[in-house]
């Protein structure tokens, strides 16, 4: 079977919501011999960034769009057991990464926590709608190097700031390189609460964070 139409099929599995064939995708692609990334980067991804574009053109609603990131969670889940094994014996950093209190989207995180997995960077993985509390709790439990939020809302952008105040005021910002990311986020937001950086997107992502890392 062609590259070009299992990139299709991974795509379309995304936008028509449908779990069953976007895992069948993923196991194909990797019974073929393609590359779990280019798989994630070219077909599930495409599918995810459409979905969210016709979520903001209001021509998609947010059921559909809870749907869209389960689908893509079950394709992932997949992959990372994949992408797990090939970075498995070369660990270069930990990162904490969640969705911010009161926001249940994570379309986007899942393949930022994919990609970082490649480059051998330990990530953990808080799922979505995570107190400030929590997120600091694990980053020392873990003894993290980086901590990652996510915000899709404009209204829960407020708790990445959050984050920076409560690590300032414990006495703990120094400890961690902060960064954000989601649809409403900018470097002036960052730069504005004081994280250490912003990823617009998953690729973007990696690269600071193996940038900070590097530094470290």
């Amino acid at each position: 079977m062609s590259r070009d139409f299992l990139l299709f099929e991974a795509m379309s599995a995304i936008l028509s919501c449908d779990e069953a064939a976007a895992v069948e995708v993923a196991k194909r692609s990797l019974a073929e011999g393609m590359s779990p990334i280019d798989i994630l980067n070219e077909g599930f991804s495409v599918g995810i960034r459409e979905m969210g574009e016709r979520f903001g053109r209001g021509e998609s609603f947010l059921p559909e769009l809870i749907l869209a990131a389960n689908t893509m969670k079950a394709a992932t889940d997949v992959l990372n057991e994949v992408i797990a094994k090939s970075g498995a014996n070369r660990k270069v950093g930990v990162m904490v990464i969640a969705t911010v209190e009161g926001d249940v989207h994570d379309i986007g995180k899942g393949i930022v926590v994919s990609l970082l997995k490649t480059q051998g960077i330990d990530v953990i993985d808080l799922g979505r709608d995570v107190p400030v509390d929590t997120i600091i709790e694990k980053a020392l439990e873990v003894n993290a190097d980086i901590i990652g939020t996510s915000a899709l809302l404009t209204t829960t952008m407020a708790n990445q700031k959050n984050l920076e105040d409560e690590l300032r005021a414990r006495g703990l910002r120094s400890m961690f390189k902060t960064m954000v990311g989601g649809a409403p986020c900018t470097k002036r937001w960052a730069d504005k609460i004081g994280a250490d950086a912003f990823a617009e997107d998953a690729a973007e992502a990696v690269r600071l964070a193996m940038q900070m890392l590097r530094k470290e």
